[in-house]
């Protein structure tokens, strides 16, 4: 038996290959416990594979519950992961502050020795290290370490003989930029010691298992352990995955994810049905620069709690009511108003659902948690409505794409009764609603192949020469990364990439090579530099495996035309179908909603 289990903020999600769904309360003190108590109701104890997303370096980092970190760093530059960058988290709040330095200065130490990059010893290394004192790990993020990685490695040397956990900036992120590369080397530092015990109880559930990344593939749980960092959107990029696959199935290779569960909501461009790539992820306002798919997130979901401010305005979100006690209608002690509560008082949740494990709802409770707030249903609902729309328009508008071109594929436990509404607002061609669309994300996780992805700086920013070479090599080590015993060391595909930018530029673009930088440029930015150099600032690969199962091998689920408005509910989502939208059965037992002509 083959499993998916997605763990969420309200839910943990799991789907079998023989097509079962089971929905369990998420446990945010071990998250293994829901995991263990979703395979128990699922009865498949020990299975030969579990494909697993999850949350704990995310809430790890956003909650600050990290190791102690020790950062080693050239003489002089120990206090970039401080000074940061001058831009401003918010330009126009004068109370707004940068998030703390993710390591006091008490625990950052300079070396002696410099490279310029270039393999020329600009001041030699004394072989003096500081004692760092009592800390988890050590961080060492020395200048053109990303180039040049000789010192780099000495210092680490001399750090692991003393029995540290040693982090190397080359190792976990040798792009350039100082201030990211130093933040992410201490970010995948930090995490190690509060992902390394609970993936390592991940490891005892299944004879494999793999865990999702950022990026979009699947991982050994050793390796995942050994590189935390990259597990960061490891939950919401299974179900962009997903939906890419669902979307292009049914006729829109084009089209935005739309993943709205309990506690936020995640969306994504997907084109040509490839997942956008982001070089770059920020989460709790601190950078990783680690390959990841785009993921937008925003703090809406059905149990977003409602409010009005001290302003008079009503606010949703981003606080959120989670899985305890969640929203005051699911009857376990919850007394705010959110996002379900609004849901099931307009009648979008049948008020016979029953929610798993938690049972019925209770709508009286819902109606006193709105008055209680000083709320109405439509106003909440019309509030979180906005804000998702806004989210759609960042990973659309804001990139130079019309999403009036595109599907939106709605899923998560709450997608499918907004989605109708997001679709109206921006204009978008139709709603997709996939087969298991509440535990879609687990789909994801199933369907998604093992991959690793790598990336270097180019040091000749001007020159093309030797680049071909130079990104054979770099596949050639991506594919040796996912290449199983017995196989010739082949994956099943390599792909190549480059960083590229105009000179003088401060940002860069990941094209499939230099030829298609200009119009790339111009589709995002509405203009070309002609006669303008064009620079390659990194390189990339990426090596997949085949999915452990193709997303059309799971059991067709049967569904029945449907016209608006009414309520259709599912044992793991409800649709809100309104009026003037009719749902036609599509590919894969997906609803195809369009616009009532």
């Amino acid at each position: 038996m083959r499993v998916g289990v997605d763990t969420g903020g309200t839910f943990t999600d799991l789907v079998t290959d023989d097509g079962t769904v089971v929905k369990s309360p998420s446990t945010p003190d071990d998250p293994a416990v829901a995991v263990a108590d979703a395979m128990s109701a699922a009865r498949c104890r020990q299975p030969d594979l579990l494909a697993h997303g999850t949350t704990v370096a995310t809430n790890a980092l956003v909650e600050g519950r990290l190791g102690r970190v020790a950062l080693v760093a050239t003489r002089g530059f120990a206090d970039v992961i401080e000074i940061a960058r001058q831009a401003r988290p918010s330009l126009y709040d004068q109370h707004v502050d940068r998030p703390p330095p993710l390591v006091p200065r008490a625990l950052r130490f300079e070396v002696s020795g410099r490279r310029d990059g270039h393999g020329n010893e600009v001041e030699p290394f004394d072989g003096v290290v500081p004692d760092v004192g009592e800390v988890d790990a050590a961080a060492v993020c020395l200048l053109h370490a990303d180039l040049d990685p000789v010192h780099e490695r000495e210092v680490a040397r001399v750090l692991a003989a003393r029995g540290l956990e040693v982090c190397c900036s080359h190792d976990v992120s040798p792009e350039f930029r100082e201030y990211e590369r130093t933040v992410t080397t201490v970010v995948d530092a930090a995490l190690r010691a509060v992902c390394a015990s609970y993936l390592e109880r991940m490891s005892t559930l299944a004879s494999r298992v793999l865990v999702m990344t950022s990026a979009g593939g699947l991982m050994p749980v050793r390796d995942a352990a050994a590189r935390p960092a990259s597990l960061l959107l490891s939950g919401p990029v299974a179900g962009v995955r997903a939906a890419a696959a669902i979307a292009e199935a049914c006729g829109y290779p084009d089209a935005v994810s739309f993943d709205m569960g309990g506690t936020s909501t995640d969306v994504c461009l997907i084109r040509g049905g490839v997942p956008d790539p982001a070089p770059t992820l920020s989460v709790a306002g601190y950078p990783v620069r680690l390959p990841a798919v785009a993921v937008h997130t925003i703090g809406a979901g059905g149990g977003s709690i409602a409010r009005i401010d001290p302003g008079g305005a009503l606010v949703v979100g981003p606080e959120s009511a989670g899985a305890v006690p969640g929203p005051a209608c699911y009857g376990s002690g919850g007394v705010d108003a959110t996002v379900t509560d609004a849901d099931l008082v307009l009648g979008r949740i049948p008020a016979d659902a029953v929610f798993g494990a938690r049972g019925a709802l209770d709508v009286a409770a819902a109606c006193a948690a709105l008055e209680r707030a000083g709320v109405t249903a439509e106003g909440v609902t019309a509030v979180v409505d906005a804000s998702m729309e806004r989210a759609v328009r960042v990973v659309t508008v804001e990139q130079g794409v019309d999403p009036r071109d595109l599907a939106l594929v709605a899923f998560g436990g709450a997608g499918p009764l907004h989605a109708c509404a997001i679709a109206d607002a921006l204009g978008m061609r139709a709603v997709i609603v996939p087969p298991r669309a509440g535990v879609f994300s687990a789909v994801g996780l199933l369907c998604s192949p093992e991959r690793r992805e790598l990336v270097r700086s180019w040091p000749r920013p001007a020159s093309f020469d030797g680049l071909d070479a130079a990104l054979r090599d770099l596949a050639r080590d991506a594919r040796a990364l996912v290449a199983g015993p017995g196989d010739g060391g082949e994956a099943s595909t390599v792909e190549t990439f480059v960083d590229c930018r105009y000179a003088g530029q401060s940002h860069e673009i990941t094209v499939g090579g230099p030829d298609d930088f200009a119009s790339e440029h111009e589709r995002r930015n509405g203009f070309v530099r002609s006669g303008t150099p064009i620079e390659v600032i990194a390189l990339r690969a990426r090596a997949s495996e085949a999915a452990p199962l193709a997303i059309d091998a799971l059991p067709a689920v049967t569904r029945s035309p449907e016209r608006g408005p009414t309520v259709v509910s599912e044992p793991d989502c409800t649709l809100w179908l309104p009026d003037g939208w009719v749902a036609a059965p599509h590919a894969l037992g997906a609803w195809v909603l369009e616009r009532a002509r």
